[in-house]
């Protein structure tokens, strides 16, 4: 395909940065439990117990809880299967993915001399697939009222015929494109011929029961490298902090179907249209962890984590095409294909996510096992697309503060030693980042698993389930109505560690 790159140059009044929306903020504001066989197990619930590699993604301090050096490496196999209902129609599809979910080393250095407190300092280096993009999404059904007609209308309303009919596709900004695609699709037309046209009318005849399917195929991962150091003091307190590097590459492919039977008119009516989407976003990002744990009594931890914003640099390509059938009432049946075969590139853009705040507690039975709560709390209503002055990104970040709020996440987790064997389980509930409840839902989730000590060596499984409920617009604006999406994620883990 021909990449066309969009650049912003000063004096255009219309920025042809790619749309974007309140779920992209979203997905690179959200992390999946990942980590450890044990971390997992005890689904994450860390913040005060460290000594674990990857607890040092919720509390970097707890690399100090350290006494021995220790590298690991871990796999994991998820398997998500997503239950749709699209006016009453159920439909279900699912995908299957093995990962290298984690890889990391701790360095301990200590102090022996009896007459300095701080007697340890640790180094750490993590590598962690923060959020595995693997999934597939199948939706159908007859939509009694809404076409996606909706769609085209609501971005070609407004634009002048002129600056889009018998239009170069490359020369146009990103509204202007979708408001291509329906008018030489035909599923929309001008109200007049005249070039100063600005109304546009549905080319889909009326009736409703639109027979639609829309099915969503996505392929990446975000990506975490963190680096380590933290000191303890008198065994007591122990301080840490990270300095993270976040890479993400994600891939989304959307064909969105619709058809009726509805009756036809003298001109050309749309039977059914196809509408194509490929959407690659890439870039990396940086930010920053600080951390304490103190011991409050040899038995009971309380521990304090912040993580700051991270800041992305992102870059999106975009492809589109659109394929439609036009029918007379006379017999007449016309096939229109718009495939610009361009992908448009566009200039990087920068994405804060918002900060957190960990607050956690643990208690240690001696050798014999532990209890531990972890508390966290992110305001998703925080996120911005910057340049926060430019036109491009304004309306997305009064969208983003008027839908996204502030949500709490809870993690208790549990181990009990039997010798040499180690039995864990676990528990995480996340609100949901929405203000009305129901674009995104609750997350729940149980885990479970055991770990045998070899010496040397340790090898940890672990099982998590998470369940989680949403409804999300097949599209933004013009046609919002989408299906609830049940999904259910199966995930099984594998640690291998070593001390050194």
């Amino acid at each position: 395909m021909k990449k066309i790159l969009f650049l912003f140059i000063t004096g255009l009044t219309v920025s042809a940065s790619y749309s974007q929306e309140v779920s992209d903020a979203l997905r690179y504001s959200q992390e999946n439990l990942t980590g450890t066989a044990r971390y997992r197990a005890m689904s994450g619930a860390f913040g005060a117990v460290g000594g674990d590699i990857s607890s040092l993604s919720v509390n970097p301090a707890g690399s100090a809880v350290f006494n021995s050096n220790q590298v690991g490496v871990t796999f994991s196999n998820q398997n998500i299967k997503n239950n749709s209902n699209y006016f009453g129609t159920q439909t279900s599809d699912k995908e299957n993915s093995f990962i290298l979910n984690q890889a990391g080393g701790v360095f301990v250095f200590k102090n022996n001399n009896p007459n300095v407190g701080w007697n340890k300092i640790a180094i750490g280096a993590t590598y962690e697939n923060t959020n595995n993009f693997n999934n597939q999404v199948f939706s159908a059904g007859t939509n009694p009222t809404n076409s996606v007609d909706g769609y085209f209308l609501d971005y070609a309303n407004g634009i002048p015929l002129g600056n889009i009919a018998n239009a170069d596709y490359r020369d146009l900004n990103y509204s202007q494109q979708q408001a291509f695609f329906g008018l030489e699709g035909y599923v929309i037309n001008p109200v007049t011929g005249d070039n100063n046209n600005t109304q546009y009318f549905t080319n889909v005849p009326a009736g409703g029961n639109y027979h639609q399917e829309n099915e969503i195929y996505t392929r990446g991962y975000n990506s975490k490298i963190g680096f380590n150091i933290a000191t303890s003091y008198k065994d007591r307190l122990y301080f840490g902090a990270n300095l993270n590097v976040h890479i993400t590459d994600y891939r989304r492919t959307s064909s969105f179907y619709e058809y009726n039977n509805n009756p036809l008119e003298t001109y050309e009516t749309i039977s059914n249209v196809r509408f194509n989407n490929e959407l690659y976003t890439y870039g990396n990002g940086f930010s920053f962890q600080l951390g304490a744990i103190g011991k409050v009594t040899d038995a009971f931890r309380l521990g304090i984590a912040y993580e700051s914003n991270t800041w992305y640099e992102l870059y999106d390509e975009l492809s589109q095409s659109l394929y439609s059938t036009t029918e007379t009432s006379a017999g007449e049946t016309f096939n229109n294909s718009i495939n610009p075969n361009i992908v448009n590139v566009y200039e990087s853009y920068t994405l804060q996510t918002p900060d957190k705040w960990t607050f956690s507690a643990a208690y240690v039975f001696g050798k014999s096992g532990l209890l531990s709560v972890d508390y966290g709390i992110r305001n998703y209503g925080n996120s911005k697309f910057k340049p926060t002055n430019d036109a491009a990104f304004r309306g997305i970040n009064n969208d983003i503060s008027n839908t996204l709020t502030s949500t709490g996440e809870l993690r208790i987790g549990a181990e009990y030693k039997i010798k040499q064997l180690s039995l864990r389980g676990g528990y995480r509930y996340e609100g949901s980042p929405y203000k009305n409840g129901i674009t995104v839902g609750e997350l729940n989730s149980y885990s479970a698993g055991l770990g045998y000590n070899f010496g040397s060596t340790k090898l940890d499984l672990a099982y998590s389930y998470l369940e989680r409920e949403s409804n999300q617009g097949f599209f933004s604006r013009g046609f919002t109505d989408g299906a609830n999406i049940t999904s259910k994620l199966n995930n099984v883990t594998m640690t291998l560690l070593f001390e050194l």
